[in-house]
């Protein structure tokens, strides 16, 4: 059976840079505060109404297809995962196969919805479709455009002060060599605590998990279903985030399932070559690193540039750290996310 190999790669970030000071003109925050409970220092807007996830996405995939030395209508299969979709339905899949041209009827798409560990999740199952023979180019996606949905007053500043957009792909492709490519990837979830980071509204649900008095939802006589009288100011069209919980969870997750990977392959921690880490907070990433004893030079962050930026942060910090030379042929990468769900993952790659 085959591995699949990441045979393309690319990114794409908005050229608009957001300051932590350009910020402080909607919401009551600081440079300094900012920094210091996250490591951001600036992240990338998209231009409203001229770019979108779908066409950031296909700004990153066509640096992938070409870097893979195939052409748009070679792709097979395309997963796009985003928690910021252009529409509610349908998904970013289909417009991201009109935006490349990519339109014979054979050619599938799909949309994962696992937030920061979409471009994981999204990978494993093109990881499967690969090995298993079904496809033979499969474009995985991930990108986000936060800026259009966040909560820009102090309200907010907790959340929206880490977001930014940007859009990462790789082209799948199988290899018969042995020990190169995918090795192994892990996949979890436990929603126990799924309201913790989240946004509530619009939803079916409204308030059914406990929200309604939180959040404030009005009754109508639709059921209290899709109607909410001043949905605006309850916020839930709004991401909120358990700070706190989120962090004490990912600076266990994120260590239990990298050691995951490496012990199915029989790899230490010092055998990583490179860790690329869900780009959530720069805090999150050094306890990490710490805790596995890996030197500055094994583990690659970029979010003081971009912040968080979801699906997509994986696979741009990945691409930045091959086109700088950071990842060479044999090396041994780590990939690893955890976020909303909340759901965790890793992936192991002989580059």
């Amino acid at each position: 059976m085959p591995h699949a190999k990441i045979a393309g790669i690319g990114c794409y970030v908005p050229e608009r840079v957001v300051t932590n000071h350009d910020l402080t003109a909607f919401i009551e925050t600081s440079d300094e505060w900012i920094q210091e409970r996250t490591g951001i220092k600036e992240r990338r807007y998209a231009k409203k109404h001229e770019e979108t996830t779908t066409t950031m996405g296909a700004r990153a995939a066509r640096i992938a297809i070409e870097r893979a030395g195939i052409t748009a209508e070679d792709v097979d299969f395309i997963i796009f995962a985003t928690l910021s979709p252009d529409y509610y339905f349908p998904g970013c899949g289909v417009l991201l196969q009109r935006e490349l041209g990519v339109t014979h009827c054979e050619a599938g798409t799909l949309d994962i919805r696992n937030q920061c560990s979409g471009f994981l999740y999204a990978l494993s199952v093109g990881n499967q479709f690969v090995r298993g023979g079904v496809y033979k180019n499969v474009l995985v996606v991930g990108a986000e455009m936060h800026s259009m949905g966040l909560d820009f007053s102090t309200r907010g500043r907790n959340v929206s002060v880490i977001f930014g957009d940007g859009a990462g792909a790789v082209v799948l492709q199988p290899t018969e060599e042995p020990g190169q490519g995918i090795l192994t990837t892990h996949l979890h979830s436990n929603g126990t605590e799924a309201e913790q980071l989240a946004v509530i509204g619009p939803g079916s649900h409204g308030g059914y998990y406990g929200n309604r008095e939180e959040y404030n939802f009005p009754e109508s006589e639709f059921g209290d279903i899709f109607v909410y009288d001043g949905f605006e100011a309850t916020g839930a069209h709004f991401p909120n985030m358990n700070g706190q919980l989120v962090f004490k969870t990912a600076v266990v997750k994120f260590p239990e399932v990298i050691m995951e990977a490496l012990n199915k392959t029989g790899y230490q921690p010092s055998d990583i070559d490179m860790l690329i880490p869900h780009q959530a907070n720069l805090r999150i990433s050094q306890f990490v690193q710490k805790t596995l004893g890996l030197s500055d030079e094994k583990i690659f962050n970029n979010i003081q540039k971009y912040g968080n930026t979801t699906a997509a942060s994986v696979p741009i910090a990945l691409c930045e750290a091959w086109e700088t030379g950071k990842i060479k042929a044999g090396d041994l990468v780590c990939l690893a996310a955890f976020g909303s769900g909340f759901t965790w993952g890793s992936a192991l790659i002989r580059w």
